[in-house]
């Protein structure tokens, strides 16, 4: 069995991995580069493997990154971003994330769930000029105290829907 990370693995260096109009591509190169990044930022926070972090986001290749790279190492749980403030509210209470990853600018009522219910909001910021997919995460540390280190094994669990 594959585990994301090992997934990610498979593609040649120069090809690309990740595309979207009118930027410029991602390669696998640098999908394995962002998700190590992903996966040593979150350790950093105190976020590791099995540990719930939620998704809500747009539609497009920061999403497609951030569930690849976030689930190569913890758990990913990805939310509809048109949920309203009600629906945030149960499904964030009933997942208990660590974190809950949200675009940078956003209005969406999951941020103020998140305040609600006492879950740390990670930010994703990227740029228009960046090739596609590639983000950076901006938030605090939540715990000093990791159990599950670096890149999830194959008996770890990838998704919860």
């Amino acid at each position: 069995m594959n585990t994301l990370g090992e997934l990610v693995n498979c593609g040649k260096a120069k090809d690309a991995a990740l595309a979207a109009p009118d930027r410029q591509s991602l390669t696998y190169e640098q999908l394995r580069a962002q998700v190590d990044y992903t996966a040593n930022r979150l350790n950093t926070l105190g976020v590791g493997r099995n540990d719930t972090v939620a998704i809500v986001l747009p539609n497009g290749p920061e999403m497609a990154s951030a569930f690849i790279c976030i689930g190569a190492a913890a758990t990913t749980a990805p939310l509809n971003p048109a949920y309203r403030g009600e629906e945030f509210d149960f499904y964030l209470e009933d997942l208990q994330p660590k974190l809950l990853v949200v675009e940078e600018g956003t209005d969406s009522p999951a941020a103020a769930s998140a305040e609600k219910l006492g879950i740390t909001l990670l930010v994703l910021k990227h740029e228009q000029t960046d090739p596609a997919g590639k983000f950076e995460l901006i938030g605090e540390s939540i715990s000093p105290d990791l159990l599950k280190p670096g890149l999830a094994e194959s008996s770890d669990i990838a998704l919860v829907l």
